[in-house]
């Protein structure tokens, strides 16, 4: 099929109305704000509970592989469901939140059990709930992600990419504040050794309770197309084999993917590299350059993560404001401006690890929110308009390898890269500034022809 053909199919979709996009895009509001309040606070909660700065990428590695398990596989079965009442994606949705919910309730109580401060126990009761959190997070948000391919056309797929993350920006936004506001509020920040503080606990319990709000609302308002809606607006044939029906295997998928599939592949690599070094790092570093320390049971450094959460607060305001800046990029535009955005975010990073101040700090954070939004939409945009009706869910799920393998990598080699940088939470941050700018030269790989 050529690069016109698809073209043609995918803009034979209809003109989605604002209510639609507001429908298909807000519940991801509660599935981000979930998953924020995980990786927000995951070296946190670990450090807490008495793990070893240097086995934090150990930890890390698990909510990627998770990733590379559950997004495919549920991109694979929900292609080939059709459930008269809820649709495609929907049943997963609901599936992925009910899980969410429940290790929502257990994951900041890792700490209270009587496990004991850096016990073996309590080490792996936080990470078999950080891994079961990670995938029902991961079931959560890929049906959200593969309405998207099902119903939007080549002029709206980069408004849909843009408001479904400025909806999750929020919600991050969210999560990031809860544990400095109920702090501000006269909720205790500190606990015994080894125990999370309530404020992060009752930060988790409110993000199950949104997330609940956000998937209920989104089953009650999306009303996804039937199989024959599916062949007739995607111009695919009856015997087609992406609709709900007959089998497919992944080989068979994986040859027959697009070559911007691959090219965004290799142009994801080191970006998400970095992004799980920000997620791991960030509380120590801002700890280590700000507030002096790098031990975990003081006041200070729980301070800090506090203070992470308030400049995680920055990126997503500003993720928010650029995104509806990235509404209107289009083919010509869409390269330079994620280029310009990565670089931006490299800077950041260099501010983190330099940086001895709050005010660095907001700055740094607000340069990686423009990198941020960047990574988030236009990757997804060019790959939506590449594909062409089939096989949609296995192959948004099987390019969510492209970003947790990198997950897996950075995890590994941080065994060597963090005593290899002293030990220094803050000097992992040159890492990252070094793999924004990679992934700053190498989108220009990737055509965003359709």
């Amino acid at each position: 099929m050529t690069n016109k053909q698809k073209s043609t199919k995918k803009n034979a979709l209809p003109k989605l109305s604002q209510l639609q996009i507001f429908f298909m895009t807000f519940g991801f509001f509660g599935t981000q704000l979930a998953f924020s309040m995980q990786t927000g606070t995951m070296g946190r909660i670990f450090q807490t509970i008495g793990a070893d700065p240097n086995k934090l990428g150990f930890f890390f590695i698990l909510p990627p592989l998770a990733g590379l398990i559950a997004q495919p596989v549920i991109g694979y079965l929900s292609d080939r469901t059709w459930c008269p009442r809820l649709g495609r994606r929907m049943p997963y949705l609901i599936g992925g939140a009910i899980v969410a919910i429940i290790v929502m309730m257990l994951l900041p109580n890792a700490g209270s059990f009587g496990f004991g401060f850096a016990s073996a126990t309590a080490l792996a009761f936080a990470a078999t709930t950080v891994l079961f959190m990670d995938v029902a997070c991961n079931v959560t948000q890929q049906p959200f992600k593969m309405l998207i391919p099902d119903m939007a056309n080549e002029e709206q797929s980069q408004t849909l990419w843009s408001m479904q993350n400025i909806w999750g920006s929020l919600g991050a936004l969210t999560a990031s504040v809860f544990p400095f506001f109920l702090t501000k509020m006269g909720i205790a920040n500190t606990e015994p050794v080894g125990t999370i503080p309530p404020s992060v606990r009752i930060s988790f319990y409110l993000a199950a309770i949104i997330l609940a709000l956000s998937v209920l609302f989104t089953v009650l308002s999306v009303d996804e197309y039937t199989p024959e809606q599916m062949q007739a607006f995607h111009g695919l044939s009856k015997s087609s084999k992406d609709v709900a029906s007959n089998r497919i295997n992944f080989v068979e998928v994986v040859k027959s993917a697009p070559k911007v599939f691959w090219l965004l592949g290799l142009a994801d690599f080191f970006v998400w590299i970095a992004i799980p070094y920000m997620w791991t790092y960030s509380t120590g570093a801002l700890a280590e350059k700000i507030w002096k320390t790098t031990d975990p049971t003081t006041a200070a450094y729980q301070a800090a993560g506090n203070w992470f959460g308030m400049v995680q607060a920055v990126y997503c305001v500003t993720a928010v404001l650029v995104g509806f800046l990235f509404v209107k990029l289009n083919k010509k535009t869409r390269r330079p401006a994620y280029s310009l955005a990565l670089i931006l975010g490299a800077f950041g990073f260099l501010l983190i690890a330099l940086g001895t101040s709050k005010g660095l700090s907001v700055l740094a954070f607000a340069l990686f929110g423009i990198a941020w939004i960047a990574i988030i939409t236009v990757p997804f945009t060019i790959l939506t308009n590449a594909l062409t009706g089939e096989r949609n869910g296995v192959l948004l799920g099987l390019y969510n390898c492209f970003i947790c393998i990198p997950q897996i990598v950075a995890s590994t080699i941080s065994f060597f890269l963090f005593p290899l940088l002293g030990h220094s939470m803050a000097n992992m941050f040159y890492i990252n500034a070094a793999c924004f700018i990679l992934g700053a030269v190498m989108i220009w790989l990737v055509p965003d022809e359709h």
